[in-house]
């Protein structure tokens, strides 16, 4: 028998694929999940043993949250990168970890087929069949639910007649959970006036008093929060993520420019990667320079939509991340941030590399390291070429 590589999520669409590669095209299959730190254990466990009452014939779970921090997170961090100011590319970002982890396990198992189980109308598709070529390109790619145009309620009758015991409740949604957050899709996505109900989100409100948290910043990169240190940034994210659950902040609607050129939706859950953004953009705002500032805007917004694109490889996106990585050099401090039943606040920041320092003048209050005469002539010079331009060229406001 042939070989095919499932990425498997444990949910409705590779739940069929295990079944109809091996019933229907006589394959074997070996299921492998590529976990970027979003599931817990219990939840691990689960997905194995549904993936072996499917009767696949293996099963992996691919430990790629590491990988996902130092080669995407940590970028995005720099960045501050939200797709059109909103989504934190939760998504999109982790798959080119759990892409390039599949493909190459399937190329050290030998498979003769990769299998995804990517819709035909998103951009999962798009990134797992780039990168899957890009990494395997001698290994064949399989799309089922693209090809057969399935609709969810096909695949649901597909898994009766198997007799799969499926949580078809669940399966009203689409949900893919990471460790840099979870979407949520489902029938309200799918129109642009619904949102979606308060049980779709897998975390529910369950604080309710204000609480103010203190997180610690060196050089960009998110290592304390609430005074314990943490060398593994990502216990630091799940750490900070537990606190900030229970408030169920971080969530919104995202409506964007797919891949593929047509409009999408989905809702989003992502407290802590939302607070971690926020408050390092904070922290830049008061470390950076007006230009390090500009710059770093103007790098980020490209990186990430390149990055949601699944354009992870173009070398261009090494010379970016240098530049990212440099500019975080003084990027180091403590920001404070105030929790609020469905909302946060950034209170404020403490660093040795405060640009708003006293000794050098309070805004709008006091000057210290100037007098009224540098500011008159300053005044006057710095509008100097705009002057000369008018006296030259008259008014420019017909």
């Amino acid at each position: 028998m042939k070989k095919v590589v499932l990425a498997f999520s444990g949910g409705l669409d590779t739940s069929y694929c295990a079944i109809y590669l091996s019933k229907e095209m006589g394959l074997e299959v070996h299921a492998a999940l590529a976990n970027t730190g979003g599931f817990s254990p219990e939840e691990l466990e689960d997905i194995r043993r549904r993936a072996l009452a499917l009767g696949v014939t293996s099963y992996v779970a691919l430990d790629v949250a590491q990988d996902y921090y130092e080669h995407q997170i940590k970028y995005m961090i720099f960045g501050n990168v939200l797709k059109n100011g909103t989504y934190p590319i939760s998504v999109s970002s982790e798959r080119i970890s759990q892409a390039t982890a599949i493909a190459k396990y399937a190329k050290e198992i030998g498979a003769d087929y990769l299998c995804h189980g990517s819709t035909g109308a998103g951009n999962d598709q798009v990134r797992f069949d780039m990168i899957f070529n890009i990494i395997a390109p001698e290994i064949k790619v399989i799309a089922l639910i693209r090809e057969k145009r399935l609709s969810r309620e096909e695949e649901i009758n597909y898994l009766r007649e198997h007799g799969v015991d499926f949580d078809f409740k669940k399966a009203e949604y689409s949900i893919n959970q990471g460790i840099w957050g979870t979407s949520v899709g489902g029938k309200e996505t799918l129109t642009s006036h619904d949102t979606l109900p308060e049980s779709a989100y897998p975390s529910q409100l369950k604080a309710k008093d204000t609480k103010r948290i203190t997180l610690k910043f060196e050089k960009g990169e998110l290592v304390g929060v609430e005074g314990k240190m943490y060398d593994d940034r990502i216990e630091a994210i799940q750490a900070l993520q537990h606190i900030a659950a229970p408030y169920a902040v971080g969530r919104g609607m995202h409506v964007g420019d797919t891949i593929i050129g047509i409009k999408g939706r989905v809702g989003f859950e992502a407290a802590a990667p939302m607070i971690i953004i926020k408050a390092h953009h904070m922290l830049e705002k008061h470390v950076l320079t007006k230009w390090q500032l500009f710059w770093k805007d103007q790098i980020s917004q490209f990186y990430g939509n390149y990055l949601h694109e699944g354009q992870y490889y173009d070398p261009v996106m090494r010379d970016m991340e240098a530049m990212l990585a440099k500019s975080q050099r003084n990027v180091t401090g403590e920001v404070y941030v105030d929790l609020m039943p469905y909302r946060f606040d950034i209170v404020g920041i403490k660093s040795d590399h405060d640009l708003m320092s006293s000794k050098f003048g309070a805004y709008g209050e006091t000057m210290s390291d100037w007098t009224s005469v540098d500011v008159e002539g300053f005044g006057r010079i710095f509008g100097n070429q705009n002057k000369i331009y008018y006296k030259i060229n008259g008014s420019d406001n017909d």
